[in-house]
């Protein structure tokens, strides 16, 4: 418990906290907003696929290219940077919700536009963390930091449902404008203690730099095991990009219902996080994590099968307390496992994953409640879930072997 205390001391920590926080913020009020509005307007489980889409395909196109840019260049500038366009973005959607646009194809390009942004913004993030705490600390703060977020993901989908109820969406894309840009605006106040430290020069062109990165994870099975479970865990049977049809047509309970239900898979995540901040947990965490998405595909599956609010609500709870005890255990062992040099690749190949699983499971799940029906997709791509832990278990004996986040270095 000391060391959690302390990482609250740190001087850069806290102003890097508040911008996320800020920034997180308006990254869930967006998008709670965005595929209320969309499904409103169009009534087709396709446009929330689209709405996923729209921002995955730009994150494909420049993670990469962002990976080489954050090991060559300051990491602190490039996130402001990123956090600035995603402000813009808000400002273009207040614009189409002023105006106001009915057709859904503006609302695209926008995400599109915002998709670059957030290219930049997730390995810059996870990248600059440890550029300004102590490596003993490293894992009490990607605690502190995943609770904190979790915190703003339980207010922002209900402020944004609330808000969207009472003003549209022009006060709930004012609030995402301003909140990128007071994390922008914090950022100035982080000063970085640990510059990047390279055991090797990084050289050659871009390509030979992105190959560098890619065959540092191949050759890392506790990276590669770790980033590709949560790839195909989510892509395959994440339930949220279907909460818009859940909360109008199967469980009837409007806008306010859909803030509601994002804000319980985020209470559960938030509560497991602050036990985490406090208890930051450093024994068996290869088959702790394992276990955790294994209930959190029994949870979903309960979700996906539920009529009920209150028994929906209680199953993404638990879902996202899984998946908090997964997310801390996964960001920790991929940080304890790249050297510094590396971070900027090694990260923006673990948010392309992540992306792929969150934007593109968008996409996947609109697309097969479409063609199967809402409930059945859910049910189905609950199983997968179930199926991807047991086949990972299998396939990456080292990741479920792993006791400490320090043993990692070694077996990586």
């Amino acid at each position: 418990m000391p060391q959690a205390r302390s990482i609250y001391r740190q001087p850069n920590f806290l102003p890097f906290l508040s911008g996320r926080v800020l920034a997180a913020f308006a990254t869930q009020i967006q998008a709670v907003v965005v595929a209320w509005q969309v499904y409103d307007m169009t009534n087709d489980p396709m446009a929330l696929a689209y709405v996923g889409l729209a921002q995955f395909i730009p994150m494909l196109l420049l993670l990469i290219p962002a990976g080489d840019l954050l090991d060559r260049f300051e990491r602190k500038k490039i996130l402001t940077a990123s956090w600035l366009l995603e402000a813009l973005c808000g400002a273009l959607l207040l614009v189409l919700s002023l105006i106001p646009i009915h057709n859904p194809i503006f609302y695209y390009v926008v995400l599109m536009l915002y998709g670059c942004g957030r290219a930049f913004t997730g390995p810059a993030v996870q990248s600059l963390l440890p550029q300004i705490v102590p490596r003993e600390q490293l894992a009490a703060a990607i605690a502190t930091n995943s609770m904190l977020m979790r915190s703003a993901a339980i207010a922002g989908p209900l402020v944004g449902g609330g808000l969207y109820a009472l003003g549209g969406g022009a006060l709930t894309y004012t609030l995402c404008m301003l909140g990128f840009s007071g994390g922008a605006l914090l950022l100035t106040r982080v000063n970085i203690v640990a510059p990047i430290k390279t055991n090797t020069p990084i050289s050659g062109n871009a390509w030979q730099r992105f190959t560098a990165g890619i065959q540092f994870i191949r050759s890392r099975p506790i990276i590669l095991g770790t980033i590709s479970l949560d790839l195909f865990a989510v892509l395959l049977g994440g339930v949220v990009a279907l909460l818009p049809i859940y909360a109008k047509d199967i469980l009837h309970v409007g806008s306010l219902g859909l803030g509601a239900l994002r804000s319980g898979m985020s209470l559960g995540e938030i509560a497991v996080g602050l036990y985490l901040s406090l208890h930051p947990l450093n024994h068996h965490v290869g088959k702790i994590m394992f276990a955790a998405v294994i209930i959190f595909g029994l949870a979903n599956l309960v979700f996906s099968l539920s009529t009920s609010f209150i028994l929906s609500f209680i199953a993404l709870m638990i879902a996202g307390a899984a998946d908090m005890v997964s997310v801390y255990i996964r960001s920790a062992l991929v940080q304890f496992s790249t050297p510094d040099e590396m971070r900027g690749r090694v990260n923006a190949v673990n948010m392309l994953f992540i992306s792929s699983s969150n934007e593109l499971g968008e996409f996947r799940a609109g697309l097969s409640a479409k063609w199967l029906g809402t409930e059945p997709a859910a049910v189905v791509g609950s199983l997968f879930t179930l199926g991807v832990a047991g086949l990972w278990m299998w396939a990456f004996k080292p990741l479920i072997a792993v006791n400490k986040f320090e043993d990692a270095s070694a077996k990586a």
